[in-house]
């Protein structure tokens, strides 16, 4: 399976979108590489699946609205990670894809942030599960999509105040994993 014919199915090659979501996409492949490459060999991990979910996670945004990036569709842009599983699931993918998607929205969403905030969102947990979802995520905070923060990597503190902003348990959850997968 290819992610970029996936992708240019949905956005049009060579548009600023398309390129953005694939550097974007790049980015957070190359970064969970380097994540996964550093966990103990036990820990086993597939790294041609998570290349290629971590190319794809954001393949929802075309249908949200997020003019910084150009996003023109209906939806509030915090869709665009159910709205991906969506996508990659009608593609006839392994599931494992499409949940990388829904899951990686700021360091996952739990039903009760979505109930208590009135979320657009089908109510259901959305927080990352497997390891290869974690990672992604993870990877995911590293870079901004929106110019001309996209070539400005983040570091594990900037990250987790951003993200306390969002929700404690949001930057509890990410300071974990930068924990656990020791990053700086």
């Amino acid at each position: 399976m290819d992610p970029f014919l996936i992708i240019d199915k949905y956005y049009a090659p060579g548009s600023r979108l398309s390129a953005i979501l694939k550097d974007h996409g790049v980015k957070v492949a190359e970064k969970s590489l380097e994540i996964a490459g550093n966990l103990p060999a036990s820990w086993q991990v597939d790294l041609d699946f998570i290349e290629k979910a971590a190319i794809l996670h954001d393949i929802g945004i075309f249908k949200t609205r997020s003019e910084s990036i150009g996003c023109n569709g209906d939806l509030p842009y915090i869709c665009h990670g159910f709205l991906g599983r969506q996508i990659l699931d009608q593609e006839g993918l392994d599931p494992a894809y499409g949940l990388v998607a829904e899951r990686h929205t700021g360091a996952g969403i739990t039903l009760s942030n979505i109930i208590r905030n009135d979320l657009p969102l089908p109510q259901r947990d959305m927080v990352p599960v497997s390891l290869a979802e974690k990672i992604i995520c993870c990877a995911d905070k590293y870079f901004s999509k929106s110019p001309p923060k996209n070539n400005l990597p983040m570091t594990a503190g900037k990250i987790t105040e951003k993200l306390e902003k969002i929700s404690p348990d949001h930057a509890r959850r990410f300071a974990g994993w930068a924990e656990e997968f020791q990053l700086g």
